[in-house]
């Protein structure tokens, strides 16, 4: 579609200036009305609350437990399900799946906590939520891909770091997290023993930043970062806190999602001594924004930290530009900015989740300019070999000569825009 040129608003009447603007408010009205037909079809956690608040009662019951016991992260952890007969007796496991379940457990470890289960009962089973969360028999069809795709057994110049950028790092610092995402990146990690990073890797980790001045950023995680305890959270931070060069603290967690109960007063209270802190989690679909999961959210903004969102695509789960719209506005809702739209990397065995790359642009296409700015992630492909976080993007800039490039809107009229010659083409 090309633009047909420029109005000169200088030569229009007032009266006319009107009519051009409600003829384009109409058309902008025309470019949302598909999704506005389907917006509301598209399952929410808030739309589901009801709906989850029967199942938290059926997992309670299943596990013996009290409403006290459902606000505590810790007895959340000690019940996480991992049991094929346990979630059989939670959620609505088709009975023909049972078998199969039990068949990927041999080989992948998994576990769900009960806040999660109550969602995927919710939800029900081959939801975006039961995907997630669940072991397929995909999982063991999926063979090739790589155990390590990210290299980072190849970028850990120091005991348990991750090294891939000039200025920044990881450090990681536990194997544990509330559930065992079936698209884990770092699946080889999970083990069967649930372990945090003894002390001397930490100190060593430590050692190294302190011996390298550029380093001004430190990711934490894991697994999950907010599992260690609240102590080990205060020593980690206090120590990267006296670093003078470390400008910035990172925390990598999925608990918000998964284990809402863990964000506690004191949790934040903790996090609230060591600005500025920033924690990326990763919602990957609206069923996962509730009502429990936008109170942590709230916790964790009254305690001065900057929460973003690190999307993941996956098929049949959030690859569709429709509900990739509605996830990103429902974490605006609860001030979680959507950050990356990272590309599913192709672990061994879960390859079932991995999409195209046009699928991702497609999404991408559909966000610009069809929703607010704060709610367009970048979307990232990991280079191989450990060499660091790509930006994919559409094209919008599709010629450039002196004097002018030709641009792309995002409703894909084709514009040629005036540019200023540099300053060593004005001299030749």
């Amino acid at each position: 579609m090309s633009m047909p040129g420029f109005i000169d608003t200088d030569i229009l009447t007032p009266e006319e200036k009107r009519m051009v603007a409600l003829e384009r408010a109409a058309e902008l009205k025309d470019r949302i009305a598909d999704y506005l037909a389907v917006r509301d079809s598209i399952p929410s956690g808030f739309g589901l609350a009801d709906r989850i608040a029967v199942c938290k009662g059926r997992v309670i019951s299943v596990l013996g437990a009290t409403a006290a016991d459902w606000e505590d992260w810790r007895w959340q952890m000690r019940n996480r399900i991992s049991s094929i007969e346990l979630l059989a007796q939670a959620t609505d496991v088709p009975a023909a799946d049972l078998d199969e379940i039990n068949r990927v457990a041999e080989r992948y470890r998994w576990a769900v906590s009960p806040y999660y289960a109550a969602l995927c009962a919710a939800a029900g089973p081959g939801s975006a939520v039961w995907r997630q969360a669940v072991p397929s028999p995909e999982e063991l069809r999926d063979c090739g891909g790589s155990l390590d795709p990210m290299a980072e057994e190849l970028t850990s110049p120091a005991p348990g770091i991750t090294r891939r950028y000039p200025d920044r790092l990881i450090i990681n610092v536990t194997n544990i997290c509330a559930m065992y995402c079936r698209h884990c990146q770092r699946r080889r990690n999970i083990g069967e023993v649930d372990r945090h990073q003894p002390r001397w890797v930490l100190q060593a980790a430590l050692d190294y930043i302190r011996a390298n001045p550029e380093i001004r950023d430190v990711l934490v995680t894991g697994g999950d970062a907010l599992l260690l305890s609240d102590k080990e959270i205060d020593w980690i931070l206090g120590e990267l806190d006296a670093i003078p060069h470390v400008e910035v603290k990172r925390l990598g967690t999925r608990t918000p999602v998964t284990l809402p109960q863990r964000i506690t007063e004191e949790l934040c209270t903790v996090l609230s001594k060591y600005p500025p802190v920033y924690i990326n989690t990763q919602f990957n679909h609206p069923l996962e924004v509730t009502e429990e999961a936008a109170r942590a959210c709230d916790r964790l903004v009254r305690a001065g930290v900057v929460l973003g969102n690190q999307a993941v695509l996956l098929r049949n789960v959030n690859n569709d530009p429709f509900v990739m719209r509605k996830l990103n506005q429902e974490l605006l809702k609860i001030r979680v900015r959507p950050y990356y739209l990272f590309h599913a990397k192709d672990v061994r065995g879960t390859g079932h989740f991995v999409t195209s790359v046009e699928e991702g642009l497609h999404i991408m296409d559909q966000l610009r300019g069809y929703t607010s700015g704060m709610a367009v992630p970048t979307y990232i492909i990991n280079a191989p070999g450990g060499y660091g976080k790509t930006p994919v993007t559409p094209a919008y800039l599709l010629d450039k000569k002196p004097g002018r490039i030709t641009l792309r809107t995002w409703e894909k009229r084709i514009i040629a825009y005036p540019v200023k010659v540099g300053a060593k083409e004005e001299k030749a």
